[in-house]
Parts: structure tokens; C-alpha cells; sequence
């Protein structure tokens, strides 16, 4: 980890020295600042986890998390109307903490298989009028699919998208933290909404190994999504594979030589429990489910519930509060699968997870987790694990 944070004090000098040039102070204090043409920001996690009880095994391991994205407005860069681009550049360092936990889904949303620098997202949108939207390049689905907003401050991976679609594809869905080429065009009409992409199945950018597929040998995975927003957010989706996925058999995600027809169907919902964002103990909660073909992933469904109070105490603006739980629910075919003389599977790997979240100082917040696991890895021979968890965060420029 030494060597880590000594690749990282560069870049957060930079960034500091970036900040200091941009806080020069207005000289027309009485007119609002016109918007950049370029916005640029940051964030960084730094966070230590790690299994007390139960699970694999036990210890802890450090890990982190660096974006930094620029947005362009290029109608005003370059005269392209209606027009703007995203770039994210992503880098992680450190350990994997789910060695220990030993769970199917994952324990932490920042831990990868690889450490590396990458291109994460890189993409144009365009609008084209009347709440129409084009946007193309290197996507996140998950930015904008299968998306429950009041889920954001939870740290297992499974708040972020269902199991039962994120480890699907050659080397997964295009999400954290690979990303592919993607085309996706949204419509907004009042409180409705309708969105569909088309994204290679083979994920991998511009740090990977193999750069951008551009071949689609692989297919490409076709989601689409609509629903209504606030007061009451609800959602349904669906997304298919284009070409057969290769079926998957313990231990772990095993790959098979038969392929299967991959496909899923999701809804979601959310809404505001008590007050309204700003408010005191604004409370919010959401529950969504997902169901698939369970041959190509180890799971044939999966479901997440939760609540998020924000604003928990009135002297702490930034206090957060959230409590979720969720399940991934094995498929049949996956539990038949298990190697002879392995112990048998249960039906399901369920988890909780509490989680408390609060500003130290400008852009600065500490994150304090806990997570509790029935039965890791659906092994009936594994101790339910307990994680316990502890994120610093800071973003600029702060809120």
C-alpha cells in the first residue's frame, strides 16, 4: 500500500493545485457565474475491510477508488449543437476483500480483479429535440439502467445492479469496472420515461487487457427500460443477449462449453417515505427484483429492499443513514452443477447491510459499514460472515 499511495500524491497534489486556481473569487458578485464550457471534478475512496466472523476466512484488506471526469459543453467548445461529451478516467488500487468473505456477489463496490488505470466512460450525447436523446461511446448501463437512487450510499456491489445481470457476458455486463461501446437513446415526455441500448457483450477499455473489443464476436447485449419518475419512481426492463452465453457451474462463476439463450426482466420502485430532499430525516425507500434465465448466470432471480434517511440529524446536514438488505437466488441447474462430494448449496446468498455516512470537513466524509451474510458463497458448511467496514471519502469541488 506504500507504493500505492506514493502513485496517488501526485495526482492529488494536482488536483489540489487545480482547485486553488479555481477558487478565485468573482468579480461581479451580484450576477451568477456563467457555467464552464469544460467541468471538471473528482473523487477519491480510501477504505479498509474486512471479515471479523465467519466466511472465509478472517483479516482485512485496504483498497481505493479514484475518478476523475471532465464534462464539455460543445455547442459552446466547438459550435456543435446540442451536443456534450463525458469522459471518466478510473484507477483502483488494493487488496480483495472478498477472498475472505468468500460470497458469490461480492462485500465491497469499489474491489476489482485487476488494479490498473483506465478509461472508464467516454461518450457524446446529443440531444434531439422534444426530450430526445442520442448518446454513443464508452457507457456505464448501470448509470442510468437498473438504477434505484436512494441505494447509492450501500457498499455491496448488490445495490448497484442485480447479480442476476452483473455477472452475466464474457467478462460482465458493460459496468464497473470495464465499461464497452454502447448506443443508447432516451425519451422524456412529463413524468415518463423510455430508454434503450445496444451494448457489445465483450466489455473492456482503453487499461484493459485487449484495449476496446470492436469485434462484437461475442454479440451484444440489447437492455431496454421505462417507467415514471417522482413522486413515485417506478420502473420496468429487460435485456437479451444477441448470441448464446456460455452456461456457468460451481465453484464460483465455472464457464461451460454448452451456451444458453441469456435473458432478465426487472422492476423497480422508490419513493419518498417522509419529507422531502433537504428536509430533516427526508427518508426515502426502495425495493426492486430481477428474474433471468439461470443458465447462464448462477442466479435465476434476485431481489434488494432498502431505506435512506438523509439529513438525520438537523445540526449534521451531510449525516446519512441507510439500512438494505437483498438476496440472490441460486438457479436450479447452478445447484445441480455443484461438483460431486461438494457441499450441498442453499437456495440463496442473503445479505444486510447498515451503513452511516457524514462530513468531517468540506468534501470530506467518513463511512462507517457493517454487513452481515447468511451462509457465503450459498455454502451450507461456511459460517454466516460478518464485515465491518470503514470508507473516507472526498469529492471535489465540494458541494
Amino acid at each position: 500500500m506504500r507504493n500505492t499511495y506514493n502513485i496517488m500524491r501526485p495526482l492529488i497534489a494536482a488536483a489540489a493545485t487545480t482547485a486553488m486556481f479555481a477558487a478565485a473569487p468573482a468579480t461581479a458578485q451580484d450576477a451568477p457565474a456563467a457555467e464552464p464550457i469544460v467541468k471538471l471534478s473528482a473523487s477519491y475512496s480510501a477504505e479498509v475491510i474486512g471479515v471479523v466472523d465467519g466466511g472465509a476466512a478472517r483479516g482485512a484488506r485496504a483498497l481505493d477508488n479514484l475518478d476523475i471526469t471532465a464534462d464539455v459543453d460543445l455547442a459552446r467548445a466547438i459550435g456543435w449543437r446540442g451536443a456534450s461529451f463525458h469522459a471518466d478516467v478510473l484507477n483502483n488500487f488494493g487488496g480483495n476483500p472478498n477472498d475472505l468473505a468468500g460470497t458469490l456477489q461480492g462485500i465491497d463496490n469499489i474491489e476489482v480483479t485487476s488494479q490498473r488505470l483506465k478509461l472508464y466512460e467516454a461518450w457524446v450525447e446529443q440531444a434531439l429535440g422534444g426530450g430526445v436523446t442520442l448518446r454513443a461511446g464508452l457507457y456505464d448501463l448501470n448509470s442510468e439502467f437498473y438504477v434505484s437512487d436512494p441505494a447509492g450510499l450501500l457498499v455491496n456491489p448488490i445495490f448497484g445492479i442485480g447479480s442476476e445481470l452483473s455477472s452475466t457476458g464474457p467478462n460482465g455486463p458493460s459496468i464497473f469496472p470495464s465499461t464497452a461501446l454502447a448506443a443508447r437513446l432516451r425519451v422524456e415526455r412529463g413524468r415518463g420515461y423510455a430508454q434503450a441500448a445496444v451494448i457489445n457483450a465483450t466489455a473492456g477499455t482503453l487499461g484493459d487487457d485487449g484495449g476496446i473489443d470492436t469485434s462484437a464476436r461475442n454479440g451484444v447485449l440489447v437492455i431496454a427500460e421505462a417507467g415514471i419518475t417522482a413522486p413515485l419512481r417506478l420502473g420496468i426492463g429487460g435485456w437479451r443477449y444477441t448470441k448464446r452465453q456460455p452456461g456457468v457451474i460451481p465453484p464460483g462463476v465455472t464457464p461451460v462449453e454448452e451456451r444458453f439463450d441469456a435473458q432478465d426482466a426487472y422492476v423497480l420502485a422508490s419513493f419518498d417515505l417522509a419529507g422531502a430532499e433537504g428536509d430533516v430525516a427526508h427518508t426515502a425507500v426502495f425495493a426492486r427484483a430481477g428474474v433471468s434465465d439461470g443458465r447462464t448466470t448462477p442466479f435465476s432471480g434476485g431481489w434488494q429492499a432498502g431505506v435512506l434517511i438523509d439529513r438525520l440529524f438537523a445540526a449534521r446536514p451531510a449525516s446519512m443513514l441507510s439500512l438494505g438488505a437483498g438476496s440472490g437466488v441460486l438457479s436450479r441447474p447452478y445447484r445441480d452443477g455443484a461438483p460431486a462430494g461438494s457441499p450441498p448449496l442453499t437456495g440463496a446468498e442473503t445479505l444486510f447491510e447498515l451503513t452511516y455516512s457524514d462530513e468531517l470537513l468540506a468534501g470530506l466524509s467518513i463511512q462507517p459499514d457493517v454487513q452481515y451474510i447468511l451462509h457465503p458463497g450459498a455454502d451450507r458448511s461456511v459460517k454466516d460472515a460478518i464485515v465491518l467496514a470503514l470508507r473516507f471519502s472526498y469529492a471535489w469541488p465540494a458541494d
